[in-house]
């Protein structure tokens, strides 16, 4: 949990903002997600090289979300981000089943550094509208998220492109960040 939240949650101040750090592998759909929910255009979306940071207004929330590149060569500076982070979102491409054991070490290896303990994920199994997509719950299975006790964490299905389950999935955050 970020340092402003911790504060403002001992102090019984409500929590206004937070940051929230969106990951995944490359062509997950991280970026389309987000340029989704801040009602940007998505036909035009380029692999992300380094990071984007957009500030969202969600249900009087700011949510300051830093979507980080997922490229190989990127993701071991992931950690470099986990400062002060409040919620992380994992977005896995829900039809690539080659990927999935990749997908799962990557999220294994965020969720072992000191600084993400505590903080709640969410787990978003994009692009469901394929047609080879699997569901939530193989997603779930192949990640390991049953194995998670010490956080919480909730996956929802989305599609990036139609923007179904976007809006249920920030909502969960909210509530995290409450």
């Amino acid at each position: 949990m970020g340092l402003l939240s911790s504060i403002k949650k001992l102090l019984g101040v409500k929590v206004e903002e937070g940051k929230v750090l969106f990951l995944g592998l490359d062509n997950a759909g991280k970026t389309t997600i987000l340029k989704q929910l801040a009602d940007e255009d998505i036909t035009m979306v380029s692999p992300t090289q380094g990071f984007h940071i957009r500030s969202l207004l969600h249900q009087g929330f700011r949510l300051n979300v830093w979507d980080i590149g997922g490229q190989r060569k990127i993701r071991p500076y992931w950690r470099n981000y986990f400062e002060s982070t409040d919620a992380l979102v994992y977005v896995v491409d829900s039809a690539d089943k080659d990927r999935l054991i990749d997908s799962r070490d990557e999220l294994s290896l965020i969720l072992e550094e000191e600084k993400m303990v505590g903080v709640p994920m969410l787990v978003l199994a994009n692009k469901q509208d394929m047609q080879h997509a699997l569901p939530t719950h193989k997603i779930a299975q192949s990640l390991d998220l049953a194995l998670l006790r010490e956080r919480h964490w909730q996956i929802y299905s989305c599609s990036a492109k139609s923007g179904d389950g976007l809006q249920e999935s920030m909502a969960w955050i909210l509530q995290q960040l409450k």
